[in-house]
């Protein structure tokens, strides 16, 4: 698994949550990965969506 490090300054990172070794991957429709890439921290807020989306789905 690989490792989530959020930066606190411009120089220190912390360590935030272990990230798995596997990407999740889904085709966009046009535009939305030029766009995407353009967002702020898109890849946490990316995470954090997920989490949501999934937080009442039994395993």
């Amino acid at each position: 698994m690989g490792l989530l490090y959020e930066q606190y300054s411009s120089f220190h990172w912390y360590l935030k949550d272990e990230l798995d070794d596997k990407p999740i991957c889904f085709k966009g429709r046009l535009g939305q990965k030029e766009k995407l890439k353009a967002v702020p921290n898109w890849q946490e807020r990316l995470r954090e969506f997920v989490d949501e989306l999934i937080k009442d789905v039994d395993n």
